[in-house]
């Protein structure tokens, strides 16, 4: 079963997936004339924005829930995993993903509101489902779409998350992995049977305080490190283009790991951001667009360089040869993962490190766990809308319980493989999707800019922009 669930993998992160995403961040960064560069005051700007109804959430509370979902083990065991297979110079191509997948999340995003609508409770659903059957037309895809993603979120994502807790939790007090996955269970089954304002509520307040806390535990160790702060830069920048001679055999492994984590991590293009910016009540599609591509750099720019500074600065890390043994080892006998930056923090702050990390990976990942269950039942009242299938939440509710069950204490190359599978698929499908049906969302940047251009508080028209299906808007008073 594992061979052939690594031959699955290989397949899937093959090199046109790295260079699909790629060169899709890069394309929608031309068309988009680089919105992560001229639009950022406007990103911050609506990112504070009032706007809320019993429908929909606010700006801020979609992009916390995306937040939620987009900064999770990922950014701490996830960085460790591309410096340990990929050395430093991974670090730079996380980077690059981020900076051209923010125009692709805004790309996707928009089309997330654009063609939303309104469940059988009067709240807010969209995603790419969505978009794919009232923009391209083809159900078939959408409900593949659909179910990747259900099994995804619902199965395969979670328990990379609930590893990650559990193997934190045991490097920094002996919690057995069981008892962690016990407490999980009980936490999340609380947040999940109360539906998604609960969820937006929660994640409202966890996600940026810790994150806030993390990135100042970083600038911290980063301040009593500085001395090794311009030799850390030209670590990664020199490791990026194999002019590093200690870690030239990783080169094109720099490049891989790099790119899957940074997609990972960040989600851009993944096709799972859209899912909480259609939750968002706004008064035009581009709003959304603009604050989730803000949301690409906090999880990326900001989170996930904590992570690296904090492990490179201190020199706590191992890089693999992919010919056998060690091409850089420092914590022997340590597995790649959150301990890597657990002993980077206790390096400079002895008595702190393991504990601070621990709690950090688990508010990170648990509220990464509620996304990935409200991106499933999404999909899951995508497949409802025609037939009322109301036992199909009740199995996504036990299924994900169980997931995180299993993940907790099953072995961690395992976890991060069946992850790795679940996001290739939604990568595929997704980032083919939106390069089909960019029109919309570019045309909305368009129409938005110019609206403001006039001094006014932009409100949409699909049909003036000759958007067909955008049923929502169309009917909106």
């Amino acid at each position: 079963m594992e061979q052939i669930v690594n031959t699955l993998n290989s397949w899937i992160w093959s090199p046109p997936l790295i260079l699909l995403c790629l060169g899709a961040g890069l394309y929608f960064s031309i068309r988009t004339r680089f919105l992560q560069v001229r639009g950022l005051p406007e990103m911050i700007r609506l990112m504070l924005s009032g706007e809320k109804s019993a429908a929909g959430v606010s700006p801020f509370q979609a992009l916390a829930l995306s937040l939620s979902g987009r900064v999770g083990i990922g950014n701490i065991a996830g960085v460790a995993t591309a410096i340990y297979f990929g050395g430093p110079g991974a670090v730079f191509w996380m980077w690059v993903v981020a900076f051209l997948g923010a125009s692709t999340a805004y790309v996707e995003s928009t089309l997330g509101q654009i063609y939303k609508e309104t469940d059988d409770k009067g709240q807010y659903r969209g995603g790419p489902a969505y978009y794919i059957e009232k923009a391209m037309g083809q159900r078939w895809y959408a409900w593949l779409f659909a179910l990747v993603t259900v099994v995804a979120t619902g199965f395969l994502l979670p328990g990379v998350q609930a590893n990650g807790i559990a193997a934190s939790m045991t490097n920094a007090w002996g919690i057995p992995p069981v008892a962690t996955a016990t407490f999980l269970v009980i936490a999340l089954g609380f947040i999940i049977f109360g539906g998604v304002k609960r969820i937006a509520a929660f994640a409202q307040v966890v996600v940026p305080f810790m994150a806030l806390a993390y990135i100042l535990v970083a600038l911290v160790i980063m301040f009593l490190n500085y001395a090794q702060i311009p030799e850390m830069f030209l670590l990664v920048f020199r490791s990026a283009f194999g002019m590093e001679a200690a870690f030239g055999a990783v080169l094109g492994l720099a490049i891989e790991w790099g790119v899957k984590r940074g997609i990972y991590s960040n989600e851009a293009g993944q096709g799972t951001g859209p899912h909480a910016a259609a939750a968002a009540e706004v008064s035009h599609p581009a709003k959304q667009g603009y604050v989730q591509a803000f949301s690409v750099y906090v999880d990326t720019l900001l989170v996930c360089s904590a992570t690296a500074f904090m492990i490179l600065s201190t020199g706590m890390y191992n890089v693999t040869d992919p010919e056998g043994g060690m091409l850089f080892e420092a914590l022997p006998g340590v597995a790649v993962g959150p301990g890597f930056a657990q002993n980077a923090v206790e390096q400079v702050l002895p008595g702190f490190g393991a504990a601070f990390v621990a709690l950090a990976l688990l508010f990170f990942a648990f509220t990464t766990i509620i996304a990935y269950y409200y991106m499933a039942e999404t999909n899951v009242a995508y497949i409802n809308r025609k037939v009322h299938r109301p036992w199909l939440t009740l199995l996504l509710r036990l299924v994900i319980l169980a997931a995180v069950t299993f993940g907790a204490v099953r072995s961690a190359e395992m976890a991060w493989t069946l992850g790795d599978i679940g996001v290739g698929l939604m990568a595929w499908l997704n980032i083919i999707a939106i390069l089909i049906l960019q029109k919309p969302a570019l045309a909305a940047l368009r129409d938005y800019e110019r609206q403001k251009g006039e001094g006014l508080d932009p409100t949409f028209d699909p049909d003036a922009l000759g958007i067909r299906n955008a049923d929502f808007w169309r009917k909106r008073d």
